[in-house]
């Protein structure tokens, strides 16, 4: 390993015990008013650039739950999806705003449950993974499979529905293509890094989607400029809203209820709280439970099988193929 290559290991290991003190010093929740409510809520939000990009968008949402729900809350942005889960598990956050595969983590492993998803601006509770190039490139799709390692890679987050689950269901694993194999170098950072990495050349080809498409759009249209897509998935289920299951259970009802009815009916408050959601490209938030995110699970027991039929796993991939047929059987049975 070379020297740099140290280095970038440690800065990584101490960007992760930072990340890990500073959960801690958050405290795990335990001081609670009468009756078992806590006495603050930390609401957790994915943001790749952190709370001075994401801030200004998510502040006056939950400054209105917490007038809504009459308790406190405050905002804890990360730019890993593995430290938000491990924030939810610890209790260090209740409620999270979390995409599809961290929210499947989430539930499996840190006590959520999901009370609600988002509904895009155009009404569509789904959005899509994208393969994104430089505009004149002249990289095509067909050359980016036809490997042959003369393409540098960008993937997403391992824990990215769009970034990583989406392409390497849709695109890699239906054609054999093992991206390690295939690009000259692949690099894992998430859509911004590598939306900006695609339109300075720093790499050739990498992993997007529609929603990040559309804030590049918004807040840099020169980058924008930059970028073409080459390939767009399917239909993927949108984010979702999940708190702990062991919140107290009248809380939880008004933060369910909270995300249901923002945003609706008629008047000035209504339409002052569309123009919040409008910041951060919803309509409403729609509601929901834990089987929205079948088809997530669906591609994870996909990819699963895959790593394990590749790595001679015999009752791995077995128990994969198994799991995979029972959410297919459910699906099938669905009116």
């Amino acid at each position: 390993m070379t020297r740099t290559a140290i280095t970038r290991r440690l800065l990584g290991v101490a960007a992760v015990a930072a990340l890990t003190l500073g959960l801690a010093a958050c405290g795990k929740g335990e001081e609670t008013k009468a009756g078992g409510v806590p006495a603050e809520i930390t609401f957790s939000i994915l943001s790749a650039e952190g709370q001075a990009s994401s801030g200004p968008l998510w502040q006056p949402l939950l400054d209105d739950m917490s007038k809504a729900i009459g308790v406190p809350v405050k905002p804890y942005f990360g730019s890993n999806y593995t430290v938000l889960v491990e924030a939810m598990r610890g209790n260090h956050t209740q409620v999270g705003w979390f995409s599809a595969k961290p929210e499947v983590e989430a539930i499996d492993r840190a006590n959520a449950e999901v009370i609600a998803r988002t509904v895009n601006r155009e009404g569509l509770d789904s959005y899509q993974s994208t393969l994104i190039v430089k505009k004149g490139s002249g990289i095509t799709l067909d050359k980016v499979l036809a490997c042959g390692k003369q393409y540098n890679f960008g993937i997403g987050d391992a824990q990215s529905t769009s970034g990583t689950l989406a392409p390497m269901t849709f695109l890699f694993n239906a054609r054999g293509v093992v991206p390690s194999q295939c690009f000259k170098t692949v690099r894992s950072a998430n859509h911004q890094a590598n939306a900006f990495g695609v339109a300075t050349g720093v790499i050739d080809v990498a992993t997007s989607n529609s929603v990040n498409t559309v804030f590049i759009r918004r807040e840099n249209p020169q980058l924008a400029d930059q970028i073409e897509e080459i390939w767009v998935s399917p239909p993927v289920p949108e984010s979702g809203i999940v708190v702990r299951e062991d919140l107290d259970p009248a809380l939880k009802e008004k933060i369910r209820s909270f995300f249901l009815t923002y945003g609706q009916g008629e008047g000035p408050e209504a339409e002052r709280q569309r123009k919040v959601l409008a910041g951060l490209e919803y309509s409403r938030f729609a509601a929901a439970d834990d089987s929205y995110l079948n088809p997530i699970r669906e591609m994870i027991a996909d990819q699963k099988r895959g790593d394990a039929e590749a790595k001679g796993d015999k009752a791995g991939a077995a128990a994969a193929a198994a799991e995979l047929q029972r959410l297919r059987s459910l699906r099938e049975v669905q009116p």
